[in-house]
């Protein structure tokens, strides 16, 4: 079931990261071609940017792609960074719940209010509805992570290490005689 959910989480983010990018080439082909374009693009193309970047933001989280300064937390002792982790994650639970709700007040005045897009036909409490699943999704990330953390099978965040990255791929070019220039 999860393996599902995480399925349909990767391809829900490449299908907007494919809408956009072929919302955003014809718009400019129109303009710049034909000298017209479409009404609705730009606002289409902000909304689909916003699911991309909220729901992101939880995968980032999943796949423990998003990068962090943790060169101190890196030299403590694993109870001690484990602690601080749990600490840290216990704030963005807060954050998380602050948005959560202001989310969920600020969506439902929307709804109350009826109002649509300015250029789509779209209630606007749907269109912003990626605050509401953006934040729950990110919330339930820093579950998970808080669960391990006290489990003891994470230390923490384990944020990608674009230095290590960065090395590796420096010592490969240089095993592979392409180091220098």
């Amino acid at each position: 079931m999860i393996r599902l959910l995480h399925a349909v989480e990767e391809g829900f983010l490449s299908l907007l990261l494919v809408a956009m990018t072929l919302l955003v080439f014809v718009e400019v082909l129109m303009r710049f071609v034909f000298n017209t374009g479409i009404a609705w693009a730009q606002e289409l193309t902000l909304y689909l940017s916003a699911w991309f970047v909220l729901l992101g933001a939880a995968y980032g989280i999943r796949v423990h792609a998003h990068i962090g300064v943790d060169a101190v937390v890196k030299l403590l002792p694993g109870t001690l960074r484990r602690a601080i982790a749990a600490i840290a994650l216990l704030l963005c639970l807060v954050y998380c719940g602050l948005f959560l709700a202001g989310s969920w007040t600020y969506l439902s005045k929307m709804f109350l209010i009826g109002i649509e897009l300015d250029d789509l036909p779209v209630p606007k409490w749907v269109a912003q509805g990626p605050l509401l699943v953006g934040f729950a999704l990110l919330l339930v990330r820093f579950l998970e992570l808080l669960w391990a953390v006290y489990k003891g099978t994470s230390l923490g965040f384990d944020c990608h290490d674009e230095a290590r990255e960065s090395l590796q791929i420096a010592d490969q070019l240089k095993k592979d005689g392409g180091g220098s220039a």
